[in-house]
């Protein structure tokens, strides 16, 4: 991951001028075929019993990958501010552990408190607003259980085939000062792709 960790101009660019392009939509659009979803579930920590946050879930791929892995001990919450998404992934999921919601993690939603032992992100933070990224932190530790994990997938801070404009994402290095959680493992999440792992702190 060499290369999205060197600096570019961008990277001094505020939040909210990077977020100038507009508002930031993914419409459940599946970036599934970008990831090395192996990579990724091996690096997470899955096991039976947990209760896992899929936040912007899109069209729900990572939420039955999870399902899979707690072998039905355990609970999968779906949540994205799409509807229509969203009714897509209840009607194929009906009658497993995956639970659907509609909501935006970066407002407070109606999941509840210390409840999650991972949050995962993808490719949905480079489109936050500063005021999001705010709101984004405040519910992740509102809903994660102590010591419990959060990761982010997004797109290498570097030139790629495809992705948003290099002026509106984050390298790891950015990722960790701009949220205040405990970084931990960076992994590579396909070719093109990484995946910053975090762990709540501890409260006092």
């Amino acid at each position: 991951m060499s290369q999205e960790r060197k600096k570019t101009g961008c990277s001094e660019m505020s939040v909210d001028e990077k977020r100038a392009i507009g508002e930031h939509h993914h419409r459940g659009k599946s970036s599934e075929r970008l990831l090395d979803k192996t990579a990724i579930l091996c690096n997470l920590g899955i096991v039976p019993g947990q209760t896992i946050l899929d936040a912007g879930c899109g069209n729900g791929y990572m939420s039955k990958e999870f399902s899979q892995l707690l072998n039905n001990r355990g609970k999968v919450y779906a949540l994205d501010p799409d509807r229509i998404a969203v009714a897509a992934i209840q009607e194929e999921t009906e009658g497993t552990n995956i639970l659907t919601m509609v909501g935006d993690i970066t407002t407070v939603t109606q999941l509840p408190p210390s409840a999650f032992d991972l949050v995962y992100l993808s490719m949905v933070f480079h489109g936050f607003s500063s005021a999001q990224i705010k709101g984004f932190e405040t519910e992740v530790n509102r809903v994660l259980k102590p010591h419990g994990k959060l990761a982010i997938v997004e797109i290498a801070k570097r030139d790629t085939p495809f992705g948003p404009p290099l002026s509106i994402r984050f390298s790891p290095e950015e990722l960790k000062r701009t949220l205040c959680l405990v970084p931990r493992a960076t992994v590579d999440a396909g070719e093109h792709c990484y995946m910053q792992l975090f762990e709540k702190k501890e409260q006092l």
